[in-house]
């Protein structure tokens, strides 16, 4: 049975493992910014946000298996003048291992992650996605998520 919880410590290596993952779609979409990360990169980046009280690491687990996640992150709108102070929950970053997706738990974690936004009193969730990722754009839309604002970029 799958079930969402907080992540922990010793979870480090295997939510590692998932970042490969993530890492491998976004090389695959966007190579011209994304490189793979040296081994062990991760599990010293997450060492930060364990006891963080503006982030939180949700995982997915079946049978104690952590088999996806989602990093979540709350941030306070810049002090800008034309700018209403509202604080957003940022999905940072989503994975469910690839043998388990399209079964519900992607839109389990975000859940957890919208209430936890509640929780904190976030006034919107927001995240990014590659426009070349068709099947996260219909996950995103399904979870009730809109274009709100389109980056675009050129080189130099």
């Amino acid at each position: 049975m799958i079930s969402i919880r907080i992540g922990r410590p010793e979870d480090a290596a295997r939510l590692e493992e998932l970042y490969t993952e993530l890492e491998e779609d976004a090389v695959v979409y966007q190579p011209q910014h994304f490189v793979m990360s040296p081994k062990g990169t991760r599990i010293s980046q997450m060492e930060e946000f364990w006891d963080s009280d503006r982030q939180r690491m949700f995982v997915a687990e079946d049978d104690g298996e952590v088999i996806g996640f989602a990093h979540a992150v709350l941030i306070k709108s810049k002090e800008v003048p034309c700018l209403k102070p509202e604080l957003a929950v940022y999905l940072q970053d989503l994975v469910v291992t690839a043998s388990y997706r399209s079964k519900g738990i992607g839109t389990q974690l975000m859940d957890v992650v919208k209430q936890y936004g509640r929780d904190n009193n976030a006034d919107f969730f927001r995240t990014q996605v590659f426009p070349l990722n068709k099947d996260g754009l219909r996950f995103y839309y399904r979870n009730g998520f809109e274009d709100a604002m389109i980056t675009i970029e050129c080189p130099l």
